[in-house]
């Protein structure tokens, strides 16, 4: 039983779309991954014409939240990057007495995002070209309504592979928290964003498959 690894189709998003983009994919990532108790509460986005359902744990939206704000200050650092978040699933294992837990991971979601610098609308350059200047001022809105229906697109995608894919999720613990299992949300940091990528293949290549586990 290996690391189920999702590599989610790449959005393109403006910097004032990132927030709502990310709370539409994670909480329904982690809402289909919760495996405890929970109480599921419908959110209709602030942005889009999208609903979605999250945990109704305080302590799961608070990290989300704080995960948003800090891939956010990242993408103010690197304007011309693209980002990308990985949210992982995992397991604690103590091999011996004298080790620390390993981590062992089940599955990974990687979100990738391609922020662009927003288009300005139709501005003085056209002259009589009225033609020109309509269809400047609409561009925002048909990317406004194509990012939309991607990130609905990516919901359904979401929902898809958890039905599809199972077999990989270990037994449930017994626990009165709404996500059974230890989870983390990362992303590139402003000291080694080049070798994210890199970081995250190899720490999946040298996790130890849950089943090899007494």
């Amino acid at each position: 039983m290996n690391c189920e690894v999702f590599d989610l189709k790449e959005l393109e998003v403006e910097y004032y779309q990132v927030r709502e983009v990310l709370r539409c994919i994670l909480h329904t990532i982690m809402f289909n991954r919760a495996l405890g108790l929970i109480r599921p509460k419908e959110v209709e986005s602030m942005l889009f014409d999208i609903t979605y359902v999250q945990t109704g744990d305080p302590g799961i939206e608070k990290k989300i939240e704080e995960k948003i704000d800090q891939f956010c200050t990242w993408v103010d650092k690197h304007p011309n990057k693209k980002g990308q978040v990985c949210l992982s699933f995992f397991e604690e294992r103590k091999i011996s007495w004298f080790t620390r837990p390993d981590r062992l991971y089940w599955e990974r979601w990687f979100v990738r995002l391609n922020v662009v610098r927003a288009t300005s609308s139709a501005g003085g350059s056209f002259g009589n070209d009225s033609a020109t200047y309509l269809d400047s001022a609409e561009e925002p809105n048909r990317k406004h309504a194509t990012l939309e229906v991607a990130v609905r697109d990516t919901i359904m995608r979401i929902l898809q592979l958890v039905n599809e894919k199972r077999d990989h999720i270990p037994p449930p613990v017994e626990s009165t928290d709404a996500v059974t299992f230890p989870y983390e949300i990362s992303f590139p940091s402003s000291s080694s964003d080049s070798s994210f990528g890199m970081d995250i293949l190899k720490r999946i290549m040298q996790t130890n498959p849950p089943a090899m586990l007494s």
